[in-house]
């Protein structure tokens, strides 16, 4: 399995995590941001992040705003008050994972 393939079902904690830290964001900036926090490790591309925008929006755990930036017009996102709480137990059931995969890695002998 590709490291890539472990972050795709962890995009979405991923994305709403960056626009709780950050605010409003637009897609590029997003992916750009991912790059430098892992320093490279992780990219996310268009394919990958735009229908988990799309999705998360639907969902209604994302507002859009669009600003016209260099006469072109740029969606930006930004977290609802859903999103908010949504994005406080994505974070909470990702701590726990994380814990637990740690104790099935590295297991404690008794």
């Amino acid at each position: 399995m590709q490291k890539n393939q472990l972050y795709k079902g962890s995009l979405s904690t991923i994305v709403l995590k960056l626009l709780n830290d950050k605010g409003k964001m637009y897609g590029y900036q997003i992916t750009r941001e991912v790059e430098q926090i892992t320093t490279g490790e992780l990219v996310i591309t268009e394919g990958a992040l735009y229908p988990t925008l799309h999705k998360l929006e639907a969902k209604g755990l994302l507002s859009v705003e669009i600003k016209t930036v260099n006469n072109r017009p740029r969606k930006y996102y930004f977290l609802t008050e859903n999103g908010k709480e949504e994005t406080l137990n994505l974070l909470n059931e990702m701590k726990s994972f994380i814990q637990n995969m740690d104790v099935l890695l590295n297991p404690k002998l008794a």
